[in-house]
């Protein structure tokens, strides 16, 4: 019998020390904890206290990740800055036109654009510097109200662009015309708007850390 550790435990107890916190503290199992404290009475001072605890518990356990999180996006930007001096100039014109044209997430890279190109040249940057294969890539189309009667020709048209087969696509949007609009655009983006995106941390993370080392900047605000 550990009289010693069991003494103790119960006096942490009445303390309002948790059966975790215990737990560590005396270096046992939390069974043994839990079957020398269950007769423990707790003042109120204890029970808030140990009420207080059991709240920031997770919460604690919440920040511990979102910190070990931030150390792995932090080793993609080391990454990112070391390729800066390594790859050729398609590699820094990827990165760049994503500084330009990319939403600034935290984990999912988006390039939205009207002109083909643009998107036609990133999906060439992801696949020849990061390997990204055609099932990892996804299209968001958005229209305007008179594409509609052409709408599934112009999807078929980025996706021949992009060289992605239709399972990429997603759920395109049709915006509709406003109450002051003429219901006329005048041939204006005559394929809407397209978005590129791919689900990567490791990828996105990268890349910002290529930004930051070509232009000579920090941005400690893309780990967060």
């Amino acid at each position: 019998m550990k009289t010693t550790e069991q003494r103790r435990a119960r006096e942490l107890r009445r303390l309002g020390w948790s059966i975790g916190e215990i737990e560590r503290e005396l270096q046992v199992s939390r069974s043994s904890v839990s079957l020398w404290v269950r007769n423990v009475e707790l003042d109120d001072a204890a029970a808030a206290r140990l009420s207080l605890r059991v709240a920031l518990g997770p919460r604690t356990a919440a920040e511990r990740s979102r910190e070990r999180a931030r150390v792995v996006r932090a080793g993609y930007q080391d990454e990112g800055r070391r390729l800066a001096h390594e790859r050729d100039a398609s590699y820094a014109a990827g990165c760049m036109l994503y500084w330009a044209e990319g939403a600034k997430a935290r984990n999912s890279l988006k390039v939205i654009n009207a002109d083909p190109d643009v998107l036609v040249f990133f999906a060439r940057f992801l696949r020849k510097h990061f390997g990204v294969p055609d099932d990892k890539m996804r299209v968001f189309c958005n229209l305007f109200a008179d594409h509609v009667d052409h709408q599934t020709e112009i999807e078929n048209f980025w996706l021949a662009r992009l060289q992605l087969p239709r399972t990429c696509l997603r759920k395109t949007m049709v915006n509709a015309y406003s109450k002051y609009s003429q219901k006329k655009r005048k041939n204006r983006l005559p394929y809407g708007t397209t978005a590129l995106v791919v689900n990567s941390t490791q990828i996105l993370q990268t890349i910002y850390g290529s930004i930051q080392e070509y232009a000579g900047f920090e941005r400690p605000e893309w780990l967060d």
